[in-house]
């Protein structure tokens, strides 16, 4: 008798999985199609699937659960795309994963790319069953849907096997990915992006194309991704780890980083699930309505939104319900009880949840207060494997930017509040540019004070948004402000509207100064880093306004853009002339390293300003807070899982360019500019990491007399703003006892 390697959990489920009644059919379609493309026969003499190994996985039963109410002919279409999709697994892993074949690999897969021709076009001649298999499918599904459409699922499709290549370079290498990766790689690699295009032709519902990379819409596919990634994840560990060696499953990667045992690492994983499914539930309730409603979407639009929306719920509990019954699963002693929010109409945003039917952990999710009694995280012994170098101009930037600030109006009181959000000395004490002369060691005086006046700016805005639109749960309001303020940063360089804030002011003049040099497309991509630093601040202004703890992939993902990664990056390169092309650009190499170097940023920040953002400010998106309420653990624990995090990435980053930067110049042929572009690319993203901690270490915006003088002030007496020499924590903790209740902030908001 086989021991199992942990108890399956309690799953939570919005609503019983509902049967296709053509479901007899699909089986006995699929395997009379699978026996004609040679699924069955052995391939290079290896043995992948016999008949009876399609009859026991039944994915048949897969699909009429996954999609109960298309009719036969697309049941069996369907049914036949992921028959494909698990042979396609099963033919990758026995003849390249268990050979460690990395070359043969990139063969076969580059080829499977030609089998998808948007817009008609014939693929070449199949040389084996996977082939021969994507050919006859593509032909079948691809005329009756658009050609966005067939970009899109073009796409989702290559990004299914290419990045087969990921997993296989990890077995090679016996490495087991970081939780960052592992999250953010397993959408790609598990297809459900790939499963959610396929929703779209079963229900006869494509999405509207202007509509597709709305926020709302990205939300729903990266949660039912992450959903049933998760949920496959803990049913696949018993054949995945313990038969196959795969070491790509997200159980074993918080055993692996966080030193969990199986269980808790099982449990913490099926949290997850549920915490994804209720975000889900949340984006479909609230904001798809309001993205119809503020798009003036057409009646067919919103049909096919809400058509899309039940297609995905449907999918959750079919396919749930078939890892609980398939043999290719751990499910013998499996707890069939399931628990969940009722069925959500098609119709969306009719089913409202009661408070009693939501569940211990989406209540944990909304304390009651978001302000709490927080002592400083333990940052001490943080450190970086990268040396810090400063720009000797420092001290020049930083009388430039504070006369910058002066000029445009940061020191004027805020419409509305009784003081203003900053005074000089604030300022000072930020010392932005000890940032940037970290960041960009070797620019010269107009860069190194373009990008102060930048970060200025831009952690002005994060602070007005914070007090304005946070404290004020004025959503609309944060919106409203970023549309306002993207009208003052016209790609072409045109008229823009009278200034009317410090904030407009301050973007007026730098927007100009800055890209006066650049090209068109560098402009659009400055544009984009800013569209999207407002998008991550409305995020958190709605968050606020429910009093809301996002869950840590949503922290993680948002959070990058309300820090401003993107744009705080761009600053340390203003004179970076690239020789890279789109194509390099988007590769998976380079971007990770943009990224990775963001979240080594933004994780640094979530330990500094711990309590800043917790005692003072009562702001739920701090990393450490995050993970303290998912895994119901102490501070301490948690910032331990912070400081994980941190070193995985670095570790990450530095194999990227130890290793694979080398393999991207081969891959791609890249010339010598190219390379050295690149080169210098990852030296720049170093001396951010570097350049961001030590600004951490050296500025005065997270230590707790200064925390107390700005936000506390009548604890100093009549001279606002003086110090009180020797103040102990002891001293500092009486004088704030009462800041368990909520405070007032300048704009008169409770906080």
């Amino acid at each position: 008798m086989t021991i199992e390697p942990f108890q399956l959990p309690e799953f939570y489920m919005s609503y019983p999985a509902r049967l296709n009644p053509h479901v007899a059919a699909a089986r006995a379609h699929t395997r009379e199609w699978a026996r004609e493309m040679g699924f069955f026969e052995d391939q290079q003499g290896v043995h992948i699937w016999s008949e009876q190994d399609l009859e026991r996985h039944d994915y048949g039963l897969l699909c009429a659960y996954t999609h109960p109410d298309c009719d036969e002919r697309e049941l069996n279409l369907i049914t036949d795309w992921y028959t494909w999709v698990f042979y396609f697994d099963d033919h990758f892993l026995e003849l390249y994963k268990r050979t460690r074949d990395t070359a043969g690999a990139k063969q076969y897969l580059d080829r499977l790319r030609d089998f998808t021709p948007v817009g008609g076009g014939a693929p070449p001649e199949p040389t084996n069953p996977v082939e021969r298999g994507l050919a006859d499918l593509w032909t079948r599904t691809a005329p009756a849907m658009s050609p966005a459409w067939q970009r899109r699922f073009a796409a989702s499709n290559w990004a299914l096997l290419v990045e087969s290549r990921w997993e296989l370079a990890n077995i090679a290498a016996g490495r087991i990915a970081n939780p960052i990766e592992y999250f953010e790689m397993r959408r790609k690699v598990g297809g459900a992006p790939w499963s959610a295009d396929l929703v779209e032709h079963a229900a006869g519902a494509e999405l509207p194309p202007r509509l597709v990379d709305s926020r709302p819409l990205r939300v729903l596919r990266d949660t039912f991704a992450d959903a049933v990634h998760l949920r496959n994840d803990i049913f696949s560990y018993e054949r995945e780890v313990r038969q196959e060696g795969e070491n790509a499953n997200a159980i074993l990667v918080v055993e692996n980083y966080f030193g969990y045992p199986t269980q808790r690492a099982a449990t913490a994983v099926n949290d997850m699930v549920t915490s994804r499914m209720q975000q889900f539930e949340h984006t479909a309730l609230t904001e798809v309505p309001a993205l119809l409603i503020e798009s003036a979407a057409t009646p067919q639009e919103q049909w096919a939104v809400a058509a899309y929306v039940k297609g995905l719920q449907d999918w959750q509990s079919g396919g749930h319900e078939w890892h609980m019954r398939s043999s290719r699963y751990m499910n013998a002693h499996a707890n069939t009880e399931r628990v969940g929010l009722p069925f959500l109409s098609a119709t969306i945003g009719l089913t409202k949840p009661s408070l009693d039917s939501l569940g211990p952990k989406r209540v944990k999710q909304f304390p009651p207060s978001l302000v709490e009694h927080a002592g400083s995280s333990g940052t001490q012994g943080l450190s970086l494997p990268f040396e810090v170098r400063i720009n000797p101009l420092l001290d020049a930037a930083r009388e430039h930017t504070v006369r910058w600030a002066q000029e445009i109006g940061l020191f004027e009181p805020v419409p509305g509040a009784a003081r203003p959000l900053w005074r000089e000395r604030d300022l000072r004490d930020f010392d932005f540019a000890l940032a940037t002369a970290g960041m960009g060691p070797d620019a010269g005086q107009a860069d190194l004070d373009t990008a102060t006046d930048w970060l200025t700016w831009g952690t002005y805005i994060d602070d007005y948004y914070l007090e304005v639109f946070g404290h004020g749960r004025d959503v609309a309001g944060a919106k409203a402000q970023g549309a306002r303020l993207l009208e003052f940063v016209p790609v072409d360089l045109g008229a823009a509207p009278i200034p009317l804030t410090c904030m407009e002011r301050g973007l007026a003049e730098l927007w100009p100064r800055t890209t006066a040099a650049m090209g068109t497309a560098q402009r659009e991509r400055f544009r984009r880093a800013l569209a999207q630093f407002f998008a991550g601040l409305t995020w958190e202004t709605s968050n606020f306004a429910l009093n809301r703890i996002p869950d840590p992939i949503d922290q993680i993902e948002m959070r990058r853009l309300a820090f401003g990664g993107d744009l705080t990056m761009g600053l340390a390169r203003l004179s970076y002339d690239g020789g890279v092309s789109d194509e390099v650009e988007q590769s998976r190499t380079v971007r990770d390293m943009n990224t990775i170097a963001c979240d080594v940023a933004m994780l640094t920040n979530c330990l500094f300003s711990y309590q800043k953002e917790i005692r003072f400010e009562g702001d739920p998106h701090n990393t450490v807070r995050v993970l303290r309420n998912f895994f119901d653990c102490e501070h301490a624990e948690a910032e331990r899982l912070v400081g994980i995090l941190i070193s995985t990435r670095v570790e990450q980053f530095q194999r990227l360019v130890e290793h694979e930067l080398p393999a991207l110049y081969a891959e791609y042929e890249l010339d010598r500019r190219a390379r050295q572009d690149l080169t210098r690319r990852a030296a720049n993203l170093r001396d951010y990491m570097a350049g961001i901690l030590n600004w951490h270490q050296g500025c005065r915006r997270y230590t707790e007399p200064e925390l107390l003088r700005r936000f506390r002030p009548e604890l100093f007496g009549s001279g606002l703003g003086a110090r009180t020499p020797g103040l102990g924590a002891a001293r500092l903790d009486a004088l704030t006892a009462r800041m368990g209740e909520p405070f007032r902030s300048p704009t008169g908001a409770p906080s």
